[in-house]
């Protein structure tokens, strides 16, 4: 290894979300309500999508055949 070549672990880890730095003389009163609002803005988590209703699926308007055989016709009522 060269000189002027760093090992990779001589870096610095880069930070995991954004930065904020307060200039100036700050109370913790201001701080508190700074950190507040910013926790407000949101920023978590999206919500998992929710499962598609088949209840409009094009599938449905296209037609089946009907079971053949004992208990067809109380299958032919049943979802699919």
């Amino acid at each position: 290894m060269s000189a002027d070549q760093q090992p990779e672990s001589a870096e610095a880890p880069a930070p995991a979300g954004p930065v904020i730095s307060v200039l100036g003389d700050a109370s913790e009163e201001q701080l508190a309500a700074l950190l507040a609002v910013l926790s407000g803005l949101g920023g978590g988590e999206e919500p998992a999508p929710s499962a598609r209703s088949q209840w409009g699926h094009p599938q449905r308007a296209m037609r089946t055949t009907f079971p053949v055989g004992p208990g067809g016709w109380r299958l032919s009522g049943l979802p699919r």
